[in-house]
């Protein structure tokens, strides 16, 4: 019998609850289930939001929101899943970012506290009530979290960098002429 303590059960409802919930925004990407709209329409929306390729895009933030969500959940490779995930939410924070901080507004502030509610499990550990700990921490070891959060900060910044890039490219072709010809 696994004896735990009151962070266990804490880290294990935090686990279940943030994983669960990445993993059905993940599902409604990848496969339209949960009212989403799956690879084409989520992709369609993506290309309207300037991630470009839109439908390599949806599958890439639905996967890291349905594998790490999963992981998360199941605490198992506890770093790499809440740097997916964190990922995947600094995406999403990036589109919504305009509309001020309030998700009532449209704001990032559902894509930020599930982010940072990633982070924190990921920095935390994932509890006695895990896999992690019943495989011995085999892909839960100190030094895979620099190195997971590292390697995912930089493509999350090259991803939402080429976003940028690509919502200035459009903006300027729309810009009228400030001389007739």
């Amino acid at each position: 019998m696994i004896s735990c303590t009151r962070v266990d059960l804490g880290l294990l409802l935090l686990r279940l609850g943030t994983g669960g919930v990445l993993a059905a925004h993940g599902a409604q990407k990848l496969f339209g289930w949960f009212g989403g709209h799956g690879i084409e329409g989520t992709g369609q929306f993506m290309e309207s939001v300037g991630y470009r390729p839109g439908k390599a895009s949806a599958t890439a933030s639905g996967l890291a929101e349905a594998g790490g969500g999963t992981l998360l959940a199941l605490g198992l490779a506890t770093p790499a899943a809440g740097a997916a995930a964190a990922g995947a939410m600094s995406g999403a924070a990036a589109v919504h970012t305009p509309n001020g901080f309030f998700n009532a507004s449209g704001g990032y502030e559902y894509a930020a506290s599930l982010a940072l509610a990633a982070t924190g499990i990921a920095i935390a550990g994932p509890g006695r009530l895990s896999l992690d700990h019943a495989l011995g921490h085999a892909v839960n070891r100190g030094w895979m979290l620099p190195i997971t959060f590292g390697v995912t900060a930089a493509v999350t910044a090259a991803v939402i960098g080429a976003r940028v890039r690509q919502l200035q490219k459009d903006a300027e072709s729309e810009q009228e002429p400030l001389f007739e010809e």
